[in-house]
């Protein structure tokens, strides 16, 4: 096994995570499978009724761009706003965030990258969730 040079080392050390899965057509390509998953599931699917899904993928790429260090800056809503008065609960938050792990894994991104990803969603919650868990 050869090892890089220092500055292989430091090029793999400064890529970011949006660069590591494939940018802009891999990012889209989860983004797609994600809402898949999303709109199929009984549980979410409410949510998306009347929704124009082309904007609402849009701004899931730029946003999910950003967050893994892509050229991009989320321009939509606030989470807050974006999502008030829509009732999420902490079930139906994780459900989501269960899809976008989903879509990450079957993309072939690897776990590390998907844990930040899930963290800084994770960070989001407060701003989406109005209802505590049922407890079911």
């Amino acid at each position: 096994m050869t090892t890089p040079s220092g500055d292989q080392q430091s090029d793999v050390l400064e890529r970011s995570d949006y660069e590591a899965v494939g940018g802009a057509p891999a990012i889209t390509a989860v983004v797609g499978r994600f809402y898949e998953l999303v709109v199929a599931d009984d549980r979410l699917a409410g949510y998306f009724e009347g929704v124009e899904m082309v904007r609402l993928k849009r701004h899931q790429v730029a946003l999910v761009s950003q967050v893994m260090g892509g050229p991009v800056e989320y321009s939509g809503r606030e989470l807050r706003a974006a999502h008030e008065g829509m009732g999420i609960s902490t079930d139906d938050f994780a459900v989501v965030v269960d899809h976008l792990v989903t879509a990450l894994t079957e993309a072939g991104v690897p776990s590390e990258i998907i844990g930040r990803v899930g963290a800084a969603l994770g960070a989001t919650e407060s701003d989406i969730v109005e209802v505590p868990s049922t407890g079911a």
